[in-house]
């Protein structure tokens, strides 16, 4: 990228600013960056800059990249959640685009501040993941990188599994008063995750001494679970999972309202852009851009448009609502900013869509459920507005993972692990389900049971480390 063309952006990032400012977005102070592709995604494949290694961002990476070289793809901007934020500009953008991202970005930090799901985040996590990497690092260095490995892809096959609220429940009065006698171990910067600080238990201590039939089930958790009561997992690896856990939990908010978020950044960016005096061809640019980014797409949801949409809509209606709104809601004009700024500090993308996704609006955006009948063709199965709704809320619930609790960590007196899915009309792919069991008897050391149900029959699907079976 040229001077001239680094100078004109960067009248436009102080311009664009004060127009964001102006509407009473909020951001954290935001610093942009020019990379070239190979940086942008690298960026996007481990999702945060200096992460551990693993074979899967590699793949990812890959992936991305080709889809890019190809012309198939094209990733044009990466924000990271941190005070400051950090959003990362494809060097080959045009002005237009940069400037584009430049306001979608500062609509994402104003949401990541600002949203309640997002007030726990650890604001630091870029320094705390290349203090991760650094201990991986070392595991790597000291019990060998494949071994290091396996445990990864072990721990990776169940990291969604996580519960958000845990810590919001963590600290019963009954755990602070059976917690065993001090011995001595320095702060460290993973005591919170633990519940544990200076003079407080070790991870051995938990494993060897905690029985897990005391703990509070079914627990959600599995990592957690896990990393606190396995009989097999030294004590490297008990880290190692509780790095990635944090990491985890860092993810959450974004997973809990990627529709909202999206929509949020894609209503101003549209906003900060047509206050801008942008010549009679970059406004056409942008006009053309935007369209792109909120646009329906064929067989998926598009998260951009379906939020954007939302957020209009919620401001029209309480800017000039109905008289039967009127009347309905008790609530005159005028009301349209205040509302969605409302909107965005406390929704999640499942009362979002709960709240906001009116009858009106399934019906101008077309939305319908199809499945798949008879594993021939995919046919429409429902248009009734509020079975979408419920439809499109379900597969939100639990980030679209099937919700599995632990049921028993020591099932048959024999410190077992039986897990149970909550089922909810969704089968677990079988073979998927099998892969996972024996990664969790990796963490685990012992049999692993999951309860389930296929083909609308009960099941018990049972691995010991050596054979599947299922009654």
């Amino acid at each position: 990228m040229e001077d001239r063309e680094i100078r004109e952006l960067e009248r436009a990032l102080e311009q664009i600013w004060e127009v964001a400012r102006k509407f009473g977005l909020d951001p954290f102070p935001t610093r942009f960056e020019i990379v070239p592709a190979s940086v942008m995604y690298e960026i996007g494949s481990y999702a945060l800059p200096g992460r551990y290694s693993h074979w899967t961002f590699g793949k990812a990476y890959h992936r991305m990249k080709t889809m890019y070289d190809f012309g198939l793809s094209k990733i044009y901007e990466v924000v990271i959640n941190t005070n400051p934020s950090y959003g990362f500009l494809l060097e080959t953008n045009s002005p237009v685009q940069n400037k584009l991202v430049i306001a979608h970005v500062l609509g994402h930090v104003d949401f990541f501040k600002n949203n309640a799901y997002f007030s726990k985040t650890n604001r630091r996590m870029v320094e705390s993941v290349s203090t991760h990497a650094e201990r991986m690092a070392e595991y790597e260095f000291r019990y060998g990188r494949k071994t290091v490995e396996r445990f990864l892809d072990a721990v990776l096959s169940i990291e969604e599994h996580i519960d958000p609220n845990f810590f919001i429940r963590r600290e019963r009065p009954e755990d602070a008063r059976d917690r065993k006698p001090a011995a001595q171990k320095p702060a460290g910067r993973y005591d919170d995750l633990w519940g544990i600080g200076a003079g407080e238990q070790s991870f051995a201590e938990f494993s060897a001494d905690d029985s897990p039939r005391q703990l509070h089930l079914p627990e959600k958790d599995l990592v957690y679970y896990i990393m606190k009561n396995s009989p097999a997992l030294p004590e490297w690896q008990r880290d190692a999972m509780a790095m990635i856990r944090e990491e985890m939990e860092y993810f959450v908010p974004q997973m809990q309202t990627k529709v909202a978020n999206e929509g949020w950044a894609s209503f101003w960016h549209a906003r900060i852009m047509r206050e801008l005096d942008l010549p009679d061809t970059e406004m056409l640019e942008f006009a053309e851009l935007h369209a792109g980014v909120v646009s329906p797409q064929k067989g998926q949801l598009n998260p951009y448009y379906l939020g954007y949409k939302i957020f209009e809509d919620i401001e029209r209606r309480w800017d000039a609502p109905t008289a039967e709104e009127r009347e309905k809601f008790g609530r005159g004009g005028g009301a349209g900013r205040e509302k969605i700024f409302e909107v965005r500090e406390i929704e999640s993308d499942v009362s979002f869509l709960r709240n906001y996704l009116t009858e009106e609006l399934c019906e101008e955006l077309d939305l319908f459920v199809y499945e798949l009948v008879e594993e021939e063709e995919w046919t429409v199965t429902e248009k009734r507005w509020e079975r979408v709704r419920d439809q499109l809320v379900s597969n939100m619930t639990n980030f679209g993972f099937p919700y599995i609790v632990v049921a028993d960590g020591d099932y048959n007196g024999n410190r077992e692990l039986y897990l149970r899915h909550q089922f909810e009309g969704a089968e677990l792919d079988a073979v998927y389900a099998r892969k996972v069991l024996e990664h969790v008897h990796t963490l685990w050391g012992r049999p692993v049971h999951l309860e389930t149900v296929a083909d609308g029959e009960p099941v018990v699907m049972h691995y010991d480390g050596e054979e599947h079976e299922e009654d």
